[in-house]
């Protein structure tokens, strides 16, 4: 029978504590959120100089910019709330109980 993995990442065995290892994985999460967030970077530029290339805006709104711009206001709203309540709730409601 296999035994389960109560952790997951970069950590390292939960009975064994880490010496020299503690270095490497510090190093690799380092590294690893450099890159996210790099990565991050070039597809938000790539997306923005595609809309802007695009002209996407005006295609859209035409001669109703006053609706376009209350659908605009109201879908960013509809994304705050949302992040808002992601972030009110608390750490345990997230992560199942084991």
């Amino acid at each position: 029978m296999r035994q389960t993995v109560s952790t997951n990442g970069f950590a390292g065995p939960a009975r064994r504590r880490l010496g020299r290892e503690r270095r490497t994985a510090a190093l690799a999460e380092l590294i690893a959120t450099i890159a996210l967030g790099l990565c991050t970077i070039v597809a938000a530029t790539a997306v923005t100089v595609g809309i802007a290339n695009a002209d996407v805006v005006d295609g859209i709104a035409g001669h109703e910019g006053s609706l376009f711009a209350v659908a605009l206001v109201l879908g960013l709203l509809f994304i705050g709330m949302g992040g808002l309540t992601v972030l009110s709730l608390n750490d345990r409601s997230r992560r199942p109980r084991p």
